[in-house]
């Protein structure tokens, strides 16, 4: 990227003869009916023993799967083709996709699933790979409104905003001295910076609040900055929810930037089904409805005070949404975690029909007064519009849903949400695709369980693109087993939870930690807790239990790898993103076959489409979908070429079931073992080698 990219066309920016000189083409082509391209033969001699990487990183190894895939994203990116991807653990899939890409010379996007993701690709991989290659590409991190800090309200919460704790006035004083500093505006910037500080929402700006050019912070604003540096760029690192929110919303700047790329890679791929249907749908909640009560009186008291009853019209609209969460929850008061309940539960009765007109009302109210005073300040005229759209909600959750769409409704421990989505995310990549010619490329290590990667395909529209797999380097079959207790109490019996825990006590205990246990659902965390915890007591080896929503989830984990005995209780967001290298991790045991809760709406919803299709909901989608998640549990065990573990999953379906032997070629070729006593055996092997190491 020696020259500037030409935003109206596709011509590299480094011309076919330069790349041939800098990179000579002297490896064979592994698919001689194919011509070798300039960008692939680059490619290769950049991944190769000799290349530029190697030259700049001693301990870089040439791995063939890396090459093969690498192989794969430089035709398609030449090609302007779509590639579905799918990289086992350990192949290097990032530098697989990101040299060819830099090499390319063309202008290019990356997502990725999340924020943390984000900056590793951006503050580590990216420049590493940028200086060995001697490119000089300008590269961009773009993030969503509620990674930057807003100077407007920034000075609003300092002046009149309602912090509920003496750690949040820490936490803000932070953020103030941090806001002289800062170059970027990331909130990531600043160490210890708890993702769920209620001073995150008064410090940030969403789609609502935002005043846009009438800001008086405007010609500072960070969020503006970041989308200015990335449509300047030559490649720029999004993530999943900034991406789909955006093309839904057109509110963060990637649908001005993707008309202008050559090549989008979605890096974790598996994920943008899940991503794309939360974005694509509708929602309403209760938090939405406080937000816009603590806003307007926020506003009316610093720039309209005595023009209307605003301490009233906020009371409003907060007992309008706690009536509403009470009419949504019915008798669950505290639910643990988010809880889906289907629409036709609760949207009939009388009190939950009471509760929304009282919050159409309650919006109406609010919005009548902004109006009243919208020439004294911008603010108004966006709260205005947030009143406006909050009653627009209320009235098409009162309709009928379409057809092909689905509603529910979300119950949190201080929260309630109205959602509708669509049942896929096909139109969307159907329509996006047809766009302009651009190169589209899908990457996960769990994308599917056949040669077709049918799971990710089908969902996404992608049943016509280039399919790859490409296996993991490791060596499963030496390094790690799998055992399945052939006797142990059903996943559906009440034994079952406290089974679980008092095993991971016994294999926890034999390893001095160094344990997850990963479970299907919130409910049964504590469960497996206390009974791990007294299992463990009452064998007289004491462990440390950590469990998931006792603390955020970086401090649990840096908590598990610092502490000596550890065993780790999580559910889902533990499942993948999490890369525990070496003997900190060695036993993973997962509570129960990982397929999808029947009684969810969304679920039912997607069985009886596949039911009107003629095909078979259980195969076709339950075993695909258990199938995927049981590949993510699994690769938290074995991250790289000397782990050794031992995989557990304790639900006797695995072995007694016909459909179980699918499920056990959906995980790596690991060893099997028969007994506890083999288990045991294998983790002594485990802890002795450990020790000598």
């Amino acid at each position: 990227m020696s020259k500037p990219v030409e935003r109206s066309g596709h011509p590299p920016v480094e011309p076919v003869d330069l790349l041939k000189a800098r990179f000579p083409m002297d490896l064979p082509c592994e698919q001689p009916d194919q011509p070798i391209s300039a960008l692939a033969n680059a490619t290769r001699d950049a991944l190769s023993p000799h290349g530029a990487l190697a030259q700049a990183d001693p301990g870089f190894v040439e791995r063939e799967p890396q090459l093969r895939l690498a192989d794969a994203m430089a035709r398609a990116i030449e090609d302007r083709a779509t590639l579905v991807a799918e990289a086992g653990t350990g192949v290097g899939k990032t530098f697989a996709y990101l040299v060819p890409l830099l090499l390319s010379g063309r202008r290019a996007l990356v997502s990725t699933a999340t924020k943390s993701l984000q900056d590793q690709l951006f503050l580590r991989d990216l420049p590493r790979l940028r200086d060995a290659l001697g490119l000089p590409v300008r590269i961009a991190l773009l993030k969503g409104r509620s990674s930057y800090l807003c100077l407007h309200r920034l000075v609003q919460a300092r002046e009149g905003g309602s912090l509920p704790d003496r750690f949040a006035v820490r936490a803000l004083a932070r953020v103030e001295t941090w806001s002289q500093a800062t170059r970027t505006g990331d909130l990531a910037e600043i160490d210890g910076l708890d993702d769920r500080s209620p001073v995150i929402p008064l410090v940030t700006s969403t789609r609502d609040n935002c005043l846009g050019n009438e800001c008086p912070s405007f010609r500072d604003c960070h969020v503006v900055k970041a989308r200015r540096e990335a449509m300047a760029a030559d490649l720029v690192v999004v993530n999943h929810h900034l991406f789909f929110a955006d093309l839904s919303l057109r509110d963060s700047g990637v649908a001005e930037l993707l008309p202008t790329v050559d090549a989008a890679v979605f890096d974790e791929a598996h994920q943008l089904v899940e991503t794309g249907l939360q974005f694509l749908g509708t929602m309403l909640s209760t938090h939405q409805v406080i937000d816009f009560g603590r806003d307007l009186l926020a506003a009316g008291l610093s720039h309209a005070r005595g023009l209307a009853e605003w301490q009233a019209l906020a009371a409003g609209l907060d007992r309008a949404a706690r009536e509403l969460r009470m009419a949504c929850a019915g008798a669950l008061r505290e639910p643990k975690g988010i809880i889906k309940l289907r629409w036709d539960e609760r949207s009939r009765e009388p009190g939950f029909q009471e509760a929304m007109a009282g919050l159409a009302a309650a919006a109406d109210d609010a919005r009548d007064a902004a109006l009243a005073v919208e020439a004294v300040a911008p603010d108004f005229t966006r709260l205005v519009e947030r009143g406006r759209r909050i009653a627009q909600l209320v009235q098409g959750f009162k309709a009928e849903a379409a057809i092909d769409r689905v509603r529910w409704i979300d119950i949190g421990p201080r929260d309630a949400r109205l959602v509708e989505s669509p049942l896929h995310i096909r139109d969307l990549f159907t329509e996006q695709r047809a766009a302009a010619p651009r190169a589209w490329i899908f990457t996960s290590a769990t994308l599917g369980s056949d040669e077709q990667l049918s799971w990710f395909s089908e969902a996404a529209a992608m049943e016509d693109a280039r399919k790859l797999r490409v296996g993991s380097p490791f060596d499963y079959a030496a390094h790690a087993r799998t055992w399945v207790p052939p006797r142990f109490p059903k996943p559906n019996e009440p034994g079952h939870p406290a089974a679980v825990g008092a095993l991971a006590a016994r294999l926890a205990g034999r390893l001095g930690g160094r344990t997850f246990v990963l479970t299907t659902t919130l409910r049964v965390l504590p469960l497996i807790a206390e009974a791990l915890n007294e299992a463990a007591v009452a064998a007289g080896e004491p462990l440390q239990v950590l469990v998931q929503g006792t603390h955020p989830k970086r401090t649990l984990l840096q908590r598990f790898l610092d502490t000596p005995r550890s065993v780790l209780v999580g559910s889902a967001s533990f499942w993948e993103g999490i890369d525990v290298p070496g003997d900190a991790l060695q036993c993973v045991i997962i509570d129960k076959l990982p397929f999808p809760p029947p009684h969810d709406p969304l679920v039912q919803a997607r069985s009886k489409e596949l039911e009107s299709r003629g095909r078979d909901p259980f195969n076709d989608y339950f075993l695909s979908e258990a199938a995927i998640s049981l590949k993510q549990g699994a690769g938290r065990l074995i991250r790289s070429e000397t782990d050794l573990g031992l995989l557990v999953i304790t639900d006797p379906r695995l072995r007694q079931m016909p459909y179980g032997r699918k499920l056990r070629a959906a995980l790596p070729a690991m060893g099997t073992l028969d007994t506890e006593e083999d288990a045991m055996a294998w983790l002594a092997e485990i802890a002795a080698a450990s020790a000598a190491a």
